[in-house]
């Protein structure tokens, strides 16, 4: 067993494991409300293109809400793959170690944000804090 997994117990892991569970659940609900799963690719969607009328200003519209749809899509199918790179890392035992300086990530850290793959000293100096 990686000696990171033993600053988290195994009640520790359980509730990351269920939180991560809920947040992917809840984003996969989200992005089904408008856009699909591609065929070949269940992890990528296609956001839906609106339909509101053949009238210039139903086609203004449309444009800027597939607009923001495009965005909002990008940003929950991101989170969802921070979500199963988590779950990767905790099936191959490297959960909890910071990918930038190797040392164990603060358990608070951890069940606080589940998905952090750097500790806070490494983040705070990636960002020039």
């Amino acid at each position: 067993m990686n000696n990171t997994l033993l600053l988290l117990s195994k009640e520790d892991l359980g509730e990351i494991k269920e939180k991560l569970q809920k947040e992917k659940d809840r984003l996969e609900r989200e992005l089904g409300q408008f856009a699909d799963p591609k065929e070949k690719n269940k992890d990528d969607y296609d956001a839906r293109f609106p339909e509101f009328g053949n009238k210039d200003d139903e086609n203004a519209a449309e444009v800027a809400v597939y607009s923001d749809r495009l965005s909002l899509e990008h940003s929950l199918e991101s989170e969802l793959g921070d979500i199963k790179k988590t779950v990767a890392r905790i099936e191959e035992g490297t959960y909890g170690t910071c990918k930038y300086c190797k040392q164990p990530i603060e358990r608070g850290r951890l069940l606080a944000r589940p998905t952090s793959s750097s500790c806070v000293a490494c983040k705070k100096e990636l960002k020039g804090e």
